[in-house]
């Protein structure tokens, strides 16, 4: 104690004392097991337990698909124990041969560049939008989800569908007017512009109930016609593609058109759903809770045998619509159910702060909900919007049921061929399949945990 007969100074060394290194039992490969592995009882039972599981269920199955796997043949005779004289894994060559019907399904030979070129489009656009320092975000953005499912569209099915009456023309306003060169019906247009002008009337005769401006509510309805009838034109032009049904299409090709039409429709439409769940307009809320309770009390398969075989008996005999595209609305509709639930946990987990914060400084509900709530509510439920979306794309192998042939189909259409026919056929189709969907499952989860870390505020330096 320092008192003012006997001042004492204290002064700090020049030199510090280095930190010393952590104990060898805390540090490196023997420190990470210790902590992780063989810390207690418990953990060292759940250790020998886990590497029991590791050595009952790896080493055969290294030793089906590799050692003792068939990688060459031509025919069944290459995986059938008698020619090879010895035990017989996977049989490779079987995936080879129906490697087509994998990736193509039975689209026609000739045509099979087109798909190639959806895929590689795909590609080239989803990487750098995945890239967080990419550059150009929002033009890629457009480009992948506005441009390319337009390309894509085009490309699969070969454009000109012949929209003429598809609008109005099934309920019978069918102006006559014949069909102009390149496949553009002047029938379709001139439906089209008064559907497009009945629209605007009564987004600006609405406006005042839903609290809007007409004029805002008038440029919203233009644009999102302007967006279909850009949808309408490339449907209806002709590119000089032969046209390709979509019962030709199969295999890996159904499966991502599919899942990723899922994955983007449902995002959109699972947010507008939890918005219009948590609105204080009556219409709207119990609009959203009918609509959100009624999907989600609806098994998918029942959606699809609907979809597929009884919606068509309620449509009018002049208005038709092609069974994978019943499908494709089926599984979004369903999907957004189910995303709309995540996105409104989200919601509520935000503090009553953040909204009282956001209108203090002048924010319109709108707006408030665009740039303070939404990203932040987004950002908290990543896990649950991924685990949706991996969910989707395993359930697209429910289509099968409803003749649609996706990856697992197009498999077990090819398990019938007899010059493939052997004890082990059937292991390395599903061996396959199940290897597919691991990797695009596995990588969307890895995604969203590096998304989650670099969003998370806490983490940052």
């Amino acid at each position: 104690m320092t008192t003012a007969q006997n001042p004492v100074s204290y002064v700090a060394p020049t030199d510090l004392l280095k930190p010393e290194p952590a104990p060898v039992s805390d540090r490196g490969a023997y420190g990470w097991a210790r902590a992780h592995l063989f810390g207690s009882v418990g953990q060292v039972l759940l250790t020998l337990f886990g590497i029991l599981v590791v050595l009952a269920v790896v080493p055969p199955m290294v030793r089906f698909f590799i050692t003792d796997a068939v990688f060459i043949g031509t025919n069944r005779e290459a995986c059938l124990p008698e020619t090879v004289g010895r035990p017989v894994g996977a049989c490779w060559p079987f995936i080879a041969a129906k490697w087509n019907q994998i990736l193509y399904g039975f689209y026609p030979a000739d045509e099979r560049w087109r798909v190639n070129v959806v895929y590689g489009l795909g590609v080239v656009l989803l990487i750098p939008l995945l890239i967080p320092r990419a550059p150009y975000k929002r033009t890629n953005a457009l480009a992948f989800f506005g441009i390319y499912p337009l390309i894509s569209f085009v490309l699969l099915t070969g454009g000109d569908l012949d929209m003429r009456s598809f609008v109005l023309g099934w309920i019978g306003l069918d102006f006559g007017v014949t069909a102009s060169a390149n496949g553009l019906r002047l029938t379709f247009w001139l439906q089209f512009l008064v559907v497009t002008l009945l629209a605007m009337a009564s987004g600006m005769a609405l406006a005042p109930v839903f609290g809007g401006e007409r004029r805002a509510v008038a440029l919203g309805i233009l644009k999102a016609f302007a967006v279909v009838g850009i949808v309408m034109l490339a449907m209806d032009f002709d590119f000089g593609l032969p046209q390709v049904e979509t019962r030709q299409w199969g295999g890996l090709l159904v499966t991502l058109v599919i899942a990723v039409t899922g994955i983007v429709a449902s995002l959109p439409l699972g947010i507008l759903l939890a918005l219009g769940r948590r609105s204080e307009l009556p219409l709207v809320k119990y609009s959203s809770i009918i609509f959100i309770e009624f999907w989600r009390g609806v098994p998918l398969i029942t959606v699809l045998f609907f979809a597929t075989y009884m919606l068509p008996l309620f449509l009018p005999g002049r208005f038709t619509i092609d069974g994978l595209l019943r499908a494709l609305v089926g599984v979004a509709l369903f999907a957004s159910a189910y995303m709309a639930e995540v996105v409104r946990g989200g919601l509520q987990a935000i503090p009553k702060g953040q909204y009282e914060g956001a209108m203090a400084v002048g924010l319109r509900s709108g707006l408030m909900m665009r740039l303070v709530i939404l990203p932040q509510a987004l950002k908290l439920v990543i896990p649950g919007i991924v685990n949706n979306f991996i969910g989707l794309f395993k359930d697209t192998t429910l289509v099968l049921i409803v003749s649609i042939f996706d990856l697992l189909g197009i498999l077990r259409a090819s398990f019938t061929d007899p010059a493939w026919a052997t004890p082990t056929t059937l292991f390395t189709g599903f061996g396959f399949a199940g290897l597919v969907y691991f990797v695009f499952c596995y990588g969307m989860s890895r995604y969203s945990m590096a998304l989650e870390r670099r969003l998370d505020r806490n983490q940052r330096h």
